[in-house]
């Protein structure tokens, strides 16, 4: 009983199934996260509506203060 009882703890130890699928679920769900907060960040800048996110006018502005 106790050789099962050994074998059993040795066979635990050596157990590594599901270990890199558990990372990758920790990294996506820090990427995720990561995401998430750079949105509430940026939150007031995209939803207040007073923007003008326009990308050619927005090109034109930094190529006339490169000039001048």
């Amino acid at each position: 009983m106790m050789e099962n009882l050994n074998f059993s703890i040795q066979k635990l130890e050596k157990d590594e199934k599901g270990q890199g699928a558990a990372e990758y679920i920790l990294l996506f769900g820090g990427v995720i996260i990561i995401a998430i907060v750079a949105l509430i960040i940026y939150k007031s800048y995209f939803g207040n509506g007073t923007t003008d996110l326009n990308a050619s006018k927005d090109v034109n502005e930094v190529r006339n203060m490169i000039k001048s």
